[in-house]
């Protein structure tokens, strides 16, 4: 599950709904009912926050968002999207990772989601990283 909160207009999520699952791109919000607008790719649906949850950052969502991937000799594995930069310690392992942007750095001990990326990204470059996806 997704926090309300933690969303904005152009996250990717997954969505759930009587057993079925569709990853989509967060459109619009409910404040008075805490719904949010999913666009599936068909239509807009609305859900509540329990229905929505992270897509995990990995290869195929970088791939998807049009970062250009280079391996780097010491076998850790670095993702550029114009200035923005995004490193892993190995290919595939996304459970530490490193942001930069110009001179702002970020470093996650963690492995986020791809929302959460959208709005590290955006806090950074102040350009929505959905802007230029098809």
């Amino acid at each position: 599950m997704i926090k309300f909160s933690d969303l904005k207009a152009g996250d990717y999520v997954l969505a759930q709904s009587d057993g079925q699952a569709w990853e989509g791109e967060v459109t619009d919000f409910n404040h008075d009912e805490k719904e949010i607008s999913v666009y599936t790719g068909i239509q807009d649906f609305w859900f509540k926050d329990e229905d929505l949850y992270p897509l995990p950052l990995d290869d195929k969502q970088l791939t998807r968002l049009k970062f250009q991937k280079q391996v780097n000799d010491d076998g850790s594995v670095k993702y550029m999207k114009g200035a923005f930069r995004l490193q892993i310690p190995k290919e595939n392992d996304f459970s530490h990772l490193e942001l930069w942007y110009r001179n702002q750095r970020r470093i996650m001990n963690e492995a986020i989601s791809v929302h959460q990326l959208q709005n590290h990204y955006h806090a950074m470059t102040k350009v929505h990283l959905t802007d230029d996806v098809i």
